[in-house]
């Protein structure tokens, strides 16, 4: 088994690790990172694309609390849950139930909107630096209502992204239709972000990241870690093929995070959500934008040579494999929209890394700061990358 030593260690080679590991070569740091797999291979590659500045709404709200027990049993919900799972999810959601209540709720959305108030401008500096700003578009997006009582019904969240600041367009079924003619008629109309941006490609962007990070000195290393521990002068990380001492180690390892933490006395209530999605190629998509029929709860997603359609909620686990019921669903809900839409091209089920509360985990450990965390995003992880990565460096250098 090789020995390494390295300044500092970021285990996990998603979107948040990349951007992570990155930032601390900008400023000089030797920076090594652990990943298994392809670097951005996971939930940074199949997620829905879009740099959601918007998204300050936790999973977990009141109104979700009060139909609770009929979402997560509903196996064709927007958020469900397997049940072989429920009784390792249960803890969980006990503290789920606890960050859904109204106080809560308004606290976590504060911690979430102060952590996305710059996102886009962040992105747009990084796409930069990484020689993808050719991916970005900024089209806006696009959230539709079936009736004017589901619109209705969504006025508290819009009133409270307006106090926030957020950029937000009220539209009607025809000013729907005369921003994305081919979608059918939404008797309640629409909520359009103006300012959102997106990228045609979560895949490149990835691998814009990842051929960044090397050419600026990341040494990567494909194994995984099996044991992390404090030694005297550092941290120790024994990994598939190496042990490697490092000075500091960021957990940057999405839904694979919890055990990590565990090991080191600090345990975070982490769970996954499996996320899905499907694409189907074609020469043009039939939206120009990202778009979410709220009541189904995914987006159609407009990327390169074809249409993803990506979302929804399944607590369930690593272990399980994907459930074929939630790719039934997510196909029958789009076909209700655009009807022509045929065999998907291909599937794909990835692990998002979920907190009760909705807020990411970006601290030290409770041990000190030569342990940093910098996990559990959900759904914001691709929006959150940059700004992660600068709190990261900042707690590393006080």
């Amino acid at each position: 088994m090789e020995k390494i030593t390295t300044d500092i260690a970021v285990i996990g080679g998603g979107v948040i690790g990349l951007a992570v590991a990155l930032q601390l070569r900008r400023e000089g740091r030797e920076v090594l990172l652990l990943e298994p797999n392809e670097p951005g291979s996971g939930a940074s590659f199949g997620n829905a694309g879009t740099i959601a500045d918007y998204a300050i709404i936790p999973v977990g709200t009141p109104a979700v609390l009060k139909n609770l027990a009929s979402l997560l049993l509903n196996a064709d919900s927007p958020l469900s849950i397997r049940k072989a799972a429920l009784p390792t999810l249960f803890p969980w959601l006990i503290r789920f139930t606890y960050q859904s209540l109204p106080h809560r709720y308004r606290d976590n959305t504060n911690r979430i909107a102060d952590l996305l108030s710059d996102a886009s401008s962040a992105w747009l500096t990084l796409a930069c630096e990484i020689g993808a700003s050719d991916l970005l578009s900024a089209k806006g997006c696009l959230y539709l209502y079936e009736t004017p009582q589901a619109f209705k019904a969504a006025s508290s969240d819009i009133a409270l992204r307006r106090n926030y600041g957020i950029s937000q367009e009220l539209l009607t079924s025809d000013e729907v239709q005369c921003l994305e003619p081919n979608l059918p008629a939404y008797e309640g109309g629409g909520l359009f972000f103006p300012k959102a941006i997106n990228f045609s490609d979560p895949g490149r962007v990835m691998d814009a990241m990842a051929e960044a990070a090397r050419g600026s000195g990341v040494e990567f290393i494909r194994s995984s870690v099996r044991v992390i521990a404090r030694e005297r002068g550092g941290v120790k990380i024994m990994s598939a093929t190496h042990e490697i001492k490092a000075r500091s180690v960021v957990i940057a390892a999405g839904a694979h995070s919890g055990p990590l933490a565990h090991q080191i006395g600090d345990p975070v209530p982490l769970d996954t959500e499996r996320g899905y999605h499907l694409e189907f190629d074609m020469l043009r998509a039939p939206v120009e934008r990202p778009v979410c029929p709220t009541h189904h709860g995914f987006y159609f997603c407009p990327m390169e040579g074809r249409l993803r359609v990506a979302g929804t909620v399944e607590l369930g686990g690593l272990a399980a494999p994907p459930n074929p019921r939630r790719l039934d669903l997510l196909l029958s809900n789009a076909r209700r929209v655009f009807p022509h839409l045929g065999k998907p091209s291909r599937t794909w089920m990835g692990f998002r890394p979920s907190m009760p509360d909705s807020v990411p985990v970006i601290r030290p450990s409770k041990g000190g700061k030569d342990i940093v965390f910098a996990f559990g995003h959900g759904h914001i992880g691709l929006t959150l990358a940059p700004r992660t990565a600068r709190i990261v460096s900042a707690i590393l250098a006080a």
